[in-house]
């Protein structure tokens, strides 16, 4: 008896030590991976507010961030009014041959369907939009020697001798002020344009100081512009050549921001007519006036090399916020700058 009860314990406890083991395994599986009827549930993201998408370049609320489409446009008197330009993000005001001016216009934000009168290029075309990455750029043409080194330079070439299908005649001009941009077409042959991005502007809160003013000139040997706050809108009035800066939709040009740059204005070595053309260089640094709600500021500006763009500081160092809206940048020599030298 006493034997046959010691292997009926023994039989018993052999199962017994197995359970206590598995018991004890099924529980440091749990402790390490949790009981599948208390699976983990992810962690539920923490909100975060997020403001509306701006523009790199006017500092508004845009759906995305577009293609950049660069154009350039006649200013003689035979070219205006001109189309499209209230729709631009930043014109930048350039010298020409003869003491003129042209435009070059950037669209991003706000593409209208057509643009125009559209001319050729010049030299410090090419500086300026190397800080845009690879955009598309649509011209009329350019001198022989240059129109290669335009073709060749990193920018989608909407040129109109290769896109003609992209551009019209208008019977209502005479030529060569008659040329004007079909946008769609055109973008639909840019579409590796790169998208708007951060060129060195910064938008907000003005500054402390500046100098109230009621409105700003600067000229070119035969060209001038005024530039006249106006409180209503928030914005200043163009007038150019003395003239009301008006367009063909019925509008005054009127820009929220406008920068006179004093740089080195030299000459290019393309010449146009037999003329070697002024070429306003914008690597570098230097002075600039800027005006924005009914304001002058005196600033600096900086662009160390032709792949980035153009930072604007305070006298202080501070940053130079722009209003938000059009930006307009006219380049001039640094001999116009009488301001600029009052603060060296």
């Amino acid at each position: 008896m006493a034997l046959k009860w010691t292997r009926k314990r023994a039989a018993i406890a052999v199962p017994v030590a197995v359970m206590v083991v598995i018991v004890v395994a099924v529980l440091a599986a749990l402790a390490l991976f949790g009981t599948p009827t208390a699976e983990r549930k992810p962690a539920t993201p923490v909100a975060r507010a997020r403001g509306p998408l701006l523009s790199p370049f006017t500092g508004e609320p845009v759906k995305s961030l577009g293609p950049v489409l660069a154009v350039k446009i006649d200013n003689i008197v035979y070219a205006r009014p001109q189309t499209g330009l209230t729709d631009a993000d930043i014109i930048y005001v350039l010298p020409v041959e003869g003491g003129l001016s042209r435009f070059l216009a950037i669209f991003s934000s706000h593409i209208p369907p057509v643009i125009g009168p559209v001319r050729s290029a010049r030299q410090d075309d090419i500086d300026l939009l190397r800080q845009f990455g690879r955009p598309a750029f649509a011209f009329s043409g350019a001198q022989p020697q240059l129109l290669p080194v335009v073709e060749r330079a990193r920018i989608v070439d909407l040129y109109v001798g290769r896109h003609p299908a992209g551009y019209f005649r208008s019977s209502s001009r005479i030529a060569p002020y008659n040329l004007y941009a079909h946008t769609s077409t055109l973008l639909k042959e840019a579409w590796s344009a790169s998208k708007a991005h951060n060129i060195g502007f910064t938008f907000g809160p003005a500054p402390r100081g500046g100098q109230l003013i009621a409105s700003e000139s600067v000229s070119y040997p035969t060209a001038s512009f005024r530039f006249t706050w106006y409180q209503a809108k928030k914005d200043w009035l163009v007038w150019i050549d003395g003239a009301r800066g008006e367009t063909t939709e019925g509008r005054q040009l009127a820009p929220s921001t406008v920068v006179i740059q004093y740089t080195t204005v030299s000459t290019s070595v393309f010449k146009e007519e037999g003329v070697r053309p002024p070429y306003a260089q914008t690597v570098g640094s230097g002075y600039a006036l800027v005006l924005r709600d009914g304001r002058a500021y005196m600033a600096r500006w900086s662009r160390p090399n032709w792949n980035v763009g153009t930072t604007f500081t305070t006298i202080s160092g501070q940053p130079m916020n722009f209003a938000r809206g059009q930006v307009w940048i006219v380049l001039v020599g640094k001999n116009r700058a009488s301001r600029a030298n009052e603060s060296q």
